[in-house]
């Protein structure tokens, strides 16, 4: 039976400016205006995108607001052309390389989705007004260890838009944002003929080991599914995916490290379908309202992290009832009990039938 997951959503309030509501000062009776307001998220890719709809929401509902954003340099291209971002600041490291700055800027109000030390650092730098994320790692540990699922069923957007309620803004319901600098749209002429006219996209990596399905499980997807694939990942999954190119065929486009993260958002844009893991380029299928079906390992849809607002088609798919699985929230570099069969058993006939529909 196909699971459901609650996604919440609420219409875009009549626009005004944007308030710290009294009660969250509540010595304070009266309400105060904001104008600049700070958000943190240090990294990923995946998890930047899904921030992307409280810097639109918070953006659009707040009058002449001023939208700033601290991130890792490395990530600063999933941000760096998004119209709601007003300036976006970046560390390689540490937090101390902008310190200076950020004080200068004196925020009225700041924003945390990340919740770490390094986020702690960033509040008590600037001593401001804030409200921080709520990871739920007990919920997360007593589902990982002991079973007991205690997981809001909420996905960890709507969780997002909890921090964002003392300042009056409210969920859209227009999903996530991705936003493809011009320069980095790829020309589907540039690809070889046989992909220029459509392709099945296949993002075959992810961070983690027990995330990703077995090169020799995907060689037999691919050889099934009888249509042009074009292989996404990053530079660490080019070996991969060339192993994959070399046993399923000449229906077969490695673009894995030949393309920034840009271009491989655009590649999954032009994609008919994606088949993806729990990854960045899942969760950028989304912002791009792409038919996904995503393909879970070691962690679970219930961590809130599955596909947001995709296509309707959308499809998720999972082995039930193992009792090893959640083996971690985050993932493994082998499987701990050596068997692997979170991936090793998906059913590549489900894949096969949703690509063909």
């Amino acid at each position: 039976m196909r699971k459901s997951y609650l996604i919440q959503t609420e219409p875009l309030p009549r626009k005004a400016r944007i308030t710290i509501r009294a009660f969250l000062f509540p010595i304070f009776a009266e309400t105060f205006s904001l104008a600049k307001i700070l958000i943190i998220r240090f990294s990923s890719i995946g998890d930047l995108v899904l921030t992307t709809p409280i810097i639109r929401c918070v953006k659009q509902q707040a009058e002449n607001a001023e939208v700033h954003y601290i991130t890792k340099k490395q990530f600063a291209p999933v941000l760096e052309n998004n119209p709601h971002i007003d300036k976006l600041h970046t560390i390689e490291k540490s937090v101390s390389e902008v310190s200076t700055i950020l004080r200068k800027e004196n925020f009225d109000f700041v924003v945390d989705l990340h919740h770490n030390l390094r986020s702690a650092q960033v509040k008590s730098a600037l001593r401001k007004p804030s409200q921080s994320f709520r990871k739920l790692n007990i919920e997360k540990w007593l589902m990982v260890n002991l079973r007991i699922n205690k997981l809001p069923n909420l996905h960890i957007v709507d969780r997002y838009f909890e921090t964002v309620k003392p300042l009056g803004v409210k969920n859209d319901g227009n999903g996530l944002d991705y936003f493809i600098p011009k320069n980095d749209e790829v020309d589907l002429k540039t690809l070889p003929a046989e992909f220029q006219n459509g392709y099945i996209g296949f993002v075959i990596g992810a961070k983690f080991f027990t995330k990703q399905m077995p090169a020799e499980k995907i060689i037999s997807i691919c050889k099934k599914i009888n249509l042009p694939v074009v292989l996404l990942g990053g530079k660490e999954d080019y070996e991969k995916g060339e192993k994959i190119l070399s046993s399923a065929g000449k229906n077969i486009f490695n673009a894995c490290g030949k393309f920034n993260i840009n271009q491989s958002a655009s590649l999954v844009k032009q994609a008919k379908k994606i088949i993806t893991h729990d990854t960045g380029l899942m969760h950028i299928a989304s912002a791009f309202k792409k038919e996904i079906i995503s393909v879970w390992g070691n962690t679970i849809p219930e961590f809130g992290m599955f596909p947001y607002l995709p296509n309707t088609n959308s499809k998720i798919l999972e082995v039930p009832n193992l009792s090893c699985r959640p083996c971690s929230k985050l993932g493994h570099s082998t499987c701990p009990k050596g068997h692997f069969r979170c991936m090793k058993e998906i059913n590549e006939a489900e894949i096969i039938s949703q690509i063909m529909l």
